[in-house]
């Protein structure tokens, strides 16, 4: 209901469905219901599953660990890569010429 109101107020589809996370098709079927039948609307009781938040989170933090663990194959490789030539990371600095 709270997005209906939403849109109802002026908002964007895309800024509401980026606010609850909801699909943008999904937002205009609930205003299309709304509007058809303002009172009996959304009959349920409006509570949402405390699991599809948690599902949410860990999905977010296999993605994020999932990047880190990307990144962190890279460095290594870059690493393998300079010390394969000699047996130490070559030197950084160069000599000046005098």
């Amino acid at each position: 209901m709270a997005a209906v109101r939403m849109l109802e107020s002026g908002h964007s589809v895309a800024s509401v469905a980026r606010a609850y996370e909801v699909d943008p098709g999904l937002l205009h079927r609930w205003r299309q219901e709304y509007r058809k039948n303002p009172v009996g609307a959304f009959p349920g009781m409006g509570r949402t599953l405390p699991m599809l938040g948690r599902e949410a989170d860990l999905e977010r933090m296999v993605g994020r660990l999932t990047m880190e663990v990307d990144f962190l194959k890279k460095l290594l490789q870059r690493f393998e890569s300079r010390v394969e030539g000699n047996g130490a990371p070559p030197c950084t600095r160069r000599s000046k010429k005098k």
